[in-house]
């Protein structure tokens, strides 16, 4: 067993306890935490091993893919081509992605998209597992595809082509490759040590992922997993259409692509950063990642209902998730508190009425579809102590 590292104020004692205790499961690998709140770090922690082997010690830099938990970074790009005036919220996306406009698409706009409103979850042709890989591929199927719902009518979380409902109009507008967009406008201002898009020289840096076994998670999870045995349903589309969705978290094509809906790679570090500038309305100490009326409007409730990918009740505001209705569902914090999951256990948040930022990742992948308990303890363990202090 390796020794917990980093830094922890005093009054978090008990948090880093909890965070050390997670590393006796047997099946434990490498995880890592940092919680910031205001201008302030007062968690910075790492452990375990980020190989399969158990030979490479996490480190203070280690990456490692966080799924999901990187829509936030495509929303916000999205939001400041909002803010640039360069596309409005309630503009179809045709209007700069002309293929788009075909099979009953041309009033798909991009606040549907940002929602999970469109009705594009998923692709219902079937495609060979390379075109995962090929950006224009992608682009031209779910140009081709049918709403699966009339667009604004319900909700649907969108777990992988949101890359390409989104990125494909980025690209257009910006006229830059959407993760050389996000790295260079979104990253980069913040000091984040994050990529959508790994280059060669950081590839030695991430840990390898694996699953935890005989663990099941709780009722959605089991009613998705079923649905995604189902090869005409929509949850099978959405997650397993390419195949090499399932199978390709440890390669390096899927490493270095920029599929900003699932893989970017990071650590809890840069996380906590973009979360605790979210937290303060977009700026933070004369660095300005949004303007803070486009902040507001991303935690404002855009979906609420059962998820028609999910199978879950979900709720959404602009490319990010609220607190749910339900047990297990939310993030641990203040009912304002909004963030994103990542499949297997990563997650990343702020509580603007608390100013904290969350980030917090790992390489030993559960099986929740949203919170995942060993995030969801350390973010409660963080309230209590903050409302102790109160």
């Amino acid at each position: 067993m390796t020794t917990i590292q980093g830094y922890f104020d005093p009054r978090f004692e008990a948090v880093r306890d909890l965070f050390a205790e997670q590393q006796s499961d047997e099946q434990a690998r490498g995880a890592a935490l940092c919680v910031t709140i205001g201008g302030e770090t007062v968690l910075d922690l790492w452990q375990g091993v980020m190989d399969k082997d158990n030979q490479r010690v996490w480190e203070q830099d280690t990456l490692v893919n966080v799924f999901s938990c990187t829509k936030p970074l495509g929303a916000v790009a999205l939001l400041q081509q909002v803010e640039a005036g360069r596309i409005e919220l309630d503009a179809p996306l045709a209007s700069v992605w002309p293929e788009f406009a075909q099979a009953g698409k041309e009033s798909v706009t991009l606040r549907h998209a940002l929602s999970h409103r469109s009705g594009l979850s998923g692709i219902a042709a079937p495609l060979p597992p390379e075109a995962l890989f090929e950006w224009d591929t992608m682009a031209a199927a779910l140009a081709a595809q049918k709403p699966w719902w009339t667009p604004g009518e319900a909700h649907g979380y969108a777990p992988v082509t949101y890359a390409w409902l989104l990125g494909e109009p980025l690209a257009r507008l910006s006229d830059e490759r959407p993760g050389a967009y996000i790295n260079q406008n979104v990253c980069q201002p913040l000091g984040m040590d994050f990529y959508v898009g790994v280059p060669d020289s950081e590839l030695d840096r991430i840990a390898s992922l694996s699953r935890l076994r005989n663990q099941y998670g709780d009722q959605y999870a089991r009613a998705l997993f079923a649905a995604m045995g189902r090869p005409d349903e929509l949850s099978f589309k959405a997650f397993g259409n390419p195949s090499s969705m399932m199978t390709s978290s440890n390669r390096r094509e899927w490493q270095q692509a920029e599929i900003f809906s699932a893989n970017g790679t990071g650590n809890a570090r840069s996380m906590a950063r973009f979360w605790q500038l979210l937290a303060h309305g977009g700026s933070l100490d004369g660095v300005r990642l949004l303007d803070d009326e486009l902040v507001s409007l991303m935690q404002r409730e855009h979906s609420h209902g059962m998820d028609r990918t999910l199978l879950a009740p979900t709720r959404f505001g602009l490319g990010v998730m609220l607190d749910q209705d339900y047990e297990g569902g939310g993030f641990g914090m203040g009912a304002r508190a909004f963030g994103h999951p990542g499949a297997g256990g990563s997650l990343g948040f702020c509580d603007p009425d608390a100013q904290v930022g969350f980030g917090y990742v790992t390489n030993t992948m559960g099986p929740y579809v949203l919170m995942d308990p060993r995030a969801l303890v350390l973010s409660r363990a963080i309230y209590a102590v903050l409302r102790q202090s109160d």
